[in-house]
């Protein structure tokens, strides 16, 4: 703990560039697997067709998809001879933020999913017959729903920010670029700085809290207005 608040007070210009990639590349990941994912879930719960429960399946599924898995397919896209080659993205911030939104992405949306069935089906039904827009009815919906998708939004920053496989392999933690607290807490521990990395460990914590409490806190705020 010593180490970290160490860290901290030295105001070492590393550790705080680490950090605010982190926040960057996991907010922006986040960000575009929320604006993905509530629309897919929000379909998914209102229509009705015939492969919609093998969508949702492979919605669920993803849920638990490797992170190293995700890695791997970005990189097959990305490297030079990929279909994708010619951005020349590999080991860039912006590879990081696609694969952690393919891995947010199935959370966010099953969850989504969920928080919307979790509504009175007659109500979309009223709404529409009340005069309300298809359109209007929706943003209804998910206004009725928004604690649970406030929930999913959680799980999904929860769940990069903490990621670790597929950041390597995209982002290869380059120093000053690519590399960000839980990359730089593997490469501390293949250096032996166990103490380095438990501190930069704690400093992964403190972030990953201070911001699902704050998201938590909006979630809080919007259930007392109900």
């Amino acid at each position: 703990m010593m180490k970290a608040i160490e860290l901290l007070a030295s105001g070492e210009r590393d550790v705080f560039q680490v950090m605010a990639l982190t926040l960057i590349v996991s907010g922006t990941a986040t960000a575009m697997s929320v604006a993905l994912g509530i629309p897919l879930g929000l379909w998914l719960a209102l229509k009705d067709f015939s492969l919609k429960q093998v969508l949702t399946s492979l919605v669920n599924f993803g849920m638990g998809l490797p992170p190293v898995v995700v890695g791997l397919g970005v990189s097959l896209c990305l490297w030079r001879y990929g279909p994708l080659g010619n951005l020349e993205l590999m080991y860039t911030p912006i590879a990081m933020i696609v694969a952690q939104a393919i891995i947010a992405l199935p959370i966010v949306a099953s969850l989504s999913f969920a928080a919307i069935l979790s509504i009175d089906p007659k109500l979309r039904w009223q709404l529409l017959s009340m005069g309300a827009t298809s359109w209007q009815a929706n943003l209804l919906l998910i206004k009725e729903a928004r604690l649970g998708l406030m929930a999913a939004v959680i799980a999904g920053f929860g769940r990069v920010i903490s990621e670790v496989g597929a950041s390597m392999m995209v982002g290869g933690n380059i120093k000053g670029q690519t590399r960000v607290l839980t990359t730089a807490i593997v490469m501390e521990v293949g250096k032996g700085n166990y103490d380095v990395a438990i501190a930069i460990s704690l400093i992964l914590l403190i972030v990953a809290y201070s911001v699902i409490v704050l998201l938590t806190i909006l979630q809080h705020n919007k259930s007392s207005k109900l």
